[in-house]
């Protein structure tokens, strides 16, 4: 794909109508996003989204179609939610609540509950994820759904940030379900994790119901104004286009059953090694004691607090987790 690079490729607009400026990747976005669609039971008439820059530029687009829709609601999110989003909640100036989470990263649903009754006359916004930051916790649509019954809310959104579980979680039998027949209404996928993209970009999928609020139309680029971005990268859809039809659905199962081996054999080692590991079922992250900054500097590990953790991605082999057990015990 190298030589794509030569032409200056622009998507700006909406990946689903035409524009003036005709060097674009749109058909190949456009493929995409039906794949993704059809993974996460999206309605085939009624759903829309882009590819955005990564899951950041996702999950402020679908808190902005939740803003449009309920202006006066408000944003709960769970204190193991990415940084990020408390970033994109000021920037959109949306009234947000931090809900409390559970030790393994989920968030706890009774406080949710708690919270909500305390607002009840604003229509909640659910901010879910599906694989928090530091220990890949799991968001429980259901268990929100159910709070959310239980209180009688009859309009609220829920948009779930999917960055890494969204290309993990499909392909895991009996793993947390997150699609569009939950009744979430939008969702961000990183497109440089699990899918491995040389540069950073993402998928947002949303209602396309939804969306036609925000859209407008603009002569100058023949197109309609539906994304964050104006100008956006023509060359990423390409690069997930590319890698979809080289691993297809049984490629990625492929792919990440063999991750799932090594975080079970990651757990599995450390604590056989005396070092205190563990991770959330269906999880390919390996949480454990936060170690010296020499061997975190070594093996580039992130760490927060007093706990560091391993993700298990294609990349880290069985060779990998002895490596850095090896280091960590000297």
């Amino acid at each position: 794909l190298f030589n794509l690079l030569s032409y200056p490729a622009n998507n700006v607009g909406d990946p689903f109508s035409s524009g003036y400026y005709g060097l674009d990747s749109r058909d190949f976005e456009v493929e995409v996003l039906e794949w993704f669609a059809k993974l996460y039971k999206a309605p085939s008439d009624n759903y829309w989204g882009y590819v955005t820059n990564g899951g950041t530029e996702g999950n402020m687009y679908g808190l902005y179609l939740a803003r449009e829709l309920y202006p006066k609601g408000v944003v709960y999110y769970s204190q193991d939610t990415h940084y990020s989003v408390s970033k994109n909640i000021r920037m959109l100036n949306m009234e947000h609540i931090m809900v409390k989470s559970r030790r393994n990263g989920e968030m706890d649903y009774n406080d949710l509950h708690d919270m909500i009754s305390t607002w009840r006359s604003a229509p909640p916004i659910i901010f879910a994820n599906m694989g928090t930051t530091m220990k890949e916790g799991f968001d429980d649509i259901d268990q929100i759904k159910k709070v959310l019954n239980k209180l009688a809310i009859p309009e609220y959104y829920i948009h779930v940030d999917a960055a890494l579980g969204g290309m993990t979680l499909p392909f895991i039998d009996g793993s947390p379900k997150f699609d569009f027949t939950t009744g979430v209404q939008s969702l961000s996928i990183s497109g440089h994790k699990m899918i491995g993209s040389p540069i950073p970009c993402g998928i947002v999928l949303a209602l396309k119901s939804n969306v036609g609020r925000v859209a407008r139309a603009v002569e100058y680029v023949g197109s309609l104004d539906s994304t964050v971005s104006g100008s956006r990268n023509a060359f990423t859809p390409v690069l997930l286009w590319y890698a979809i039809k080289e691993n297809g659905f049984n490629g990625f199962k492929k792919l990440i059953r063999g991750c799932v081996r090594t975080a079970d054999y990651a757990v599995k080692k450390f604590n056989e090694a005396g070092i205190n590991a563990w991770k959330n079922d269906y999880a390919i992250t390996v949480v454990f004691p936060r170690p010296n900054e020499d061997v975190s500097i070594k093996w580039k590990l992130a760490v927060q607090d007093n706990m560091a953790h391993i993700i298990c991605m294609p990349h880290v082999t069985k060779d990998t987790i002895d490596e850095i057990i090896k280091d960590l015990k000297i």
